[in-house]
């Protein structure tokens, strides 16, 4: 078994859900030499997260933004962590409801994603940064 390991700083986004599956596959081509095996991706911040979802209509990026700024608000004066602004404890949040980590399987050197399939970063705040991502890839 082979196992594979790198480290992947995303440059600064806007808030939303940005498809970066081209970017980990340009900077991680070590997962070409896997027949058989596994890929996570996990997201080292608190208030971006990962998931997997629709990547051809830019339409559902925009959806998601809008259902999670619907369903966690901003501004909400029961919120005691607001150090970093008011999308603070939002971004916390919704990081903690999508998750901070995506595995899927690796077949034939390619990640068998579906068709229609992407991996999104999802920015929840405003001026997040640069994120860094773990990736580990391993298998035959």
């Amino acid at each position: 078994m082979d196992i594979y390991q790198t480290t992947l700083t995303l440059r600064a986004r806007k808030r939303g859900f940005h498809l970066i599956t081209d970017e980990i596959l340009m900077e991680f081509p070590e997962i070409k030499s896997l027949r058989t095996g596994i890929c996570q991706v996990f997201i080292q911040h608190t208030s971006a997260s990962l998931t997997i979802n629709e990547n051809a209509d830019p339409t559902v990026r925009g959806d998601f933004e809008t259902f999670f700024n619907k369903a966690v608000q901003e501004n909400d004066p029961d919120y005691k962590h607001d150090y970093e602004g008011v999308d603070d404890m939002p971004a916390h949040i919704k990081s903690s409801i999508l998750g901070s980590s995506v595995t899927m399987p690796i077949r034939n050197g390619k990640l068998a994603l579906g068709m229609w399939q992407g991996i999104y970063l999802c920015e929840h705040r405003d001026h997040g940064g640069e994120r860094k991502l773990i990736v580990t890839a391993w298998g035959v």
